[in-house]
């Protein structure tokens, strides 16, 4: 169920001072009047176009003449804009309901799905309690499961326990230390976090100092542990922003189709790229996220905040599907523990484990390094592509200045105006 349209409105109607009207227009006018194919979507584009190709509507909205589009090239989507423009006009039940609703509902069904008309018409959204642990002296809250945001929780908790006073950010201790705090959090993850009300074991209890610690304690400071069961990790199609105001409003933001592209099946007359947040249901029997009606599948997409003395310090989040828990734990310990600014913690050079558990390390990560953690008995390799992406408000409330910072990774940027 794609539900985030309905997102918008209801959270709209509670903070926002702009109709959808005014707020839609320049995404109108971008997939109407097209707008610039950057590097990064460039590079990536390509590995989906044979997909693309083999459906109605991603051959027809999604290519251009048969192909990606290269980098530097305009790019227009009519239909699209012109679904946004009706959704501006009417609301979120122009998308739920009516036309476009039974197009999407088609599409899905003639392709064996089981979504149905009734079932978009009935889309909700709810407002949720953030949860959060304290880690040197802040506290970092996230939105709570069906999302993954507990893993990046669980895992600081874990390393609040095992860091190693290593004044060096690319020391082998220290990303030993980050790669098994986060394999442990994963594995939890994967057997216990799902919609919550079919979880059996209560969030409280995942991020407890006594289960943080209880973690911790499988933790070797010389040796990878062996017996973690890894899943697999897929890619992911996601965007996050965040945005502060003069008038104090801060927001953490972060939309997603998961996959590139989603399911690679696009609506041929609205232009909707459909999503595919199915794929991260479980397929075993009474495993608390098996897929069934009604239910909500364990998401990956996670916007976080920061609270300094109670009080908002630092919105940001992280993209890259399953690697957004350990985003959010790496470029956190870079600033609390590293002493660095915001734009030098999102720079700082990533690891992360493939789905056969090889860590996949980028460039900047010392040959060194490499070669101790081989030692303790990582397999490791370079990554051929970057992880994730950031982007980061932090507020200097002493000065009242805001400090923004964009990932390199991606096509983004810092602006304040």
């Amino acid at each position: 169920m794609p539900g985030v349209v309905k997102a918008w409105e209801v959270l709209l109607g509670r903070f926002g001072t702009r109709g959808f009207e005014e707020l839609f227009a320049d995404a109108i006018g971008y997939a109407e009047d097209g707008f610039a194919i950057h590097q990064r979507v460039a590079w990536d584009w390509p590995r989906y176009a044979a997909d693309l190709a083999r459906d109605e509507g991603g051959s027809v909205h999604c290519l251009a003449n048969g192909a990606a589009p290269v980098e530097g090239s305009r790019f227009r989507f009519p239909a699209l804009a012109r679904t946004l423009r009706r959704i501006a006009a009417c609301g979120a039940k122009a998308f739920y309901e009516g036309e476009i609703a039974a197009e999407i509902a088609a599409t899905v069904q003639r392709l064996g799905g089981f979504l149905g008309e009734d079932d978009l018409a009935g889309a909700t959204a709810d407002w949720v309690e953030p949860i959060g642990v304290d880690y040197r002296g802040v506290r970092l809250v996230e939105i709570p499961p069906n999302g993954q945001g507990i893993t990046a929780l669980i895992q600081l908790g874990i390393l609040d326990r095992i860091a190693p006073a290593d004044a060096n950010a690319l020391s082998a201790n220290r990303l030993h230390a980050l790669v098994e705090a986060g394999r442990l959090a994963y594995s939890v993850r994967d057997h216990l976090v799902a919609d919550p009300a079919a979880m059996t074991v209560p969030v409280e209890h995942l991020v407890s100092g006594g289960f943080a610690e209880s973690l911790a304690s499988r933790f070797d400071p010389a040796r990878r542990i062996k017996d973690i069961s890894m899943p697999p990790l897929p890619s992911s199609d996601t965007v996050y922003l965040t945005v502060a105001d003069r008038d104090g409003r801060l927001v953490s933001f972060i939309n997603s189709l998961y996959g590139g592209f989603g399911s690679k099946v696009v609506t041929p007359r609205s232009g909707i790229v459909l999503q595919n947040r199915g794929a991260c249901f479980s397929l075993v029997e009474r495993h608390p996220n098996e897929i069934g009606p009604g239910k909500r599948p364990m998401h990956t997409i996670i916007p976080a905040m920061v609270l300094k003395d109670g009080k908002p310090w630092i919105s940001y989040g992280v993209m890259g599907g399953d690697y957004q828990p350990m985003g959010h734990v790496h470029v956190l310990s870079n600033l609390l523990d590293h002493g660095m600014d915001p734009q030098q913690a999102i720079d700082h050079p990533r690891l992360f484990w493939d789905a056969d558990g090889v860590v996949e390390a980028e460039g900047g990560v010392p040959e060194d390094a490499q070669a101790a953690l081989q030692a303790l008995g990582h397999d490791v390799r370079r990554a051929e592509r970057p992880h994730g992406g950031a982007q980061m408000i932090a507020i200097d409330a002493v000065n009242g200045f805001f400090v923004g910072a964009s990932d390199p990774r991606k096509d983004g940027c810092a602006m304040g105006w």
